[in-house]
């Protein structure tokens, strides 16, 4: 079983890596639902981190379709991603109807090789699970990362379970959405995927001695939770 953890940092990702993850998912802007990490964090990260990372590719948060301009700016963030020895990428594009752009995410699949692409919880907002699956295979990716058109995993259980068995060995579905320690079992019982994705998520207080309470700003950062992560790997093992 291998065990994803979704990062939104460079210390979440150290973190993550060194206390039983097998690959990450790195990402910036947890509060806007994850975006493409800047050339920095890319960078360190990759030099810091010994085990596979995919990196997210979302160019601005909100819906999955691009436009031209956006599309253009994932296709750069894909190739920079390859030219600094990336493990591969998660994307996911929309059509306004609700079905999968194919052409393009079929594109970008050809764009990342050899990386690997796994197509993310844009998966979820798509109009038919069962032709979304089938446009996603024929793309191209490696792997689908979806809670089952839920909101998390246990409510979408059922249709994880019937997307394992439509997808055979064409491609991988990986459960995501919620996943912990208190259903991880459930989910391995009944759907009988091989690859999980959990955030673990925590959050640590600012570092900072002085808060100007007036700002109304939240500096808390997100962070990995040690207990959760080593508990969610040893109930896959």
């Amino acid at each position: 079983m291998l065990f994803e953890v979704p990062v939104f940092n460079i210390n979440s990702a150290i973190i993550a890596a060194n206390n039983g993850a097998d690959r990450l998912e790195l990402c910036e802007n947890y509060a806007n639902g994850g975006t493409t990490p800047s050339y920095g964090v890319l960078k360190t990260v990759h030099e810091k981190v010994k085990i596979p990372v995919n990196v997210l590719i979302i160019p601005t948060g909100g819906d999955f379709v691009y436009t031209d301009v956006e599309y253009a700016a994932m296709q750069q963030d894909i190739l920079l991603c390859k030219e600094l020895g990336f493990n591969g990428v998660v994307l996911g594009i929309l059509l306004p109807d609700g079905n999968i752009d194919v052409a393009r995410t079929k594109a970008l699949v050809q764009l990342a090789y050899p990386m690997q692409v796994t197509f993310h919880r844009a998966f979820d907002r798509c109009i038919n699970p069962y032709k979304g699956l089938e446009d996603i295979i024929s793309c191209g990716c490696h792997r689908i990362l979806t809670s089952g058109q839920k909101a998390d995993v246990v409510a979408g259980i059922n249709l994880l379970q019937e997307l394992v068995l439509l997808a055979k060995d064409r491609i991988i579905i990986m459960p995501g959405g919620d996943v912990k320690s208190s259903n991880i079992e459930a989910l391995l019982s009944t759907t009988n995927a091989t690859e999980y994705h959990a955030s673990c998520k925590t959050i640590l207080p600012t570092a900072m001695d002085y808060v100007n309470e007036a700002m109304l700003d939240d500096n808390n950062e997100t962070s990995v939770d040690i207990t959760e992560l080593q508990t969610i790997k040893r109930l896959l093992q």
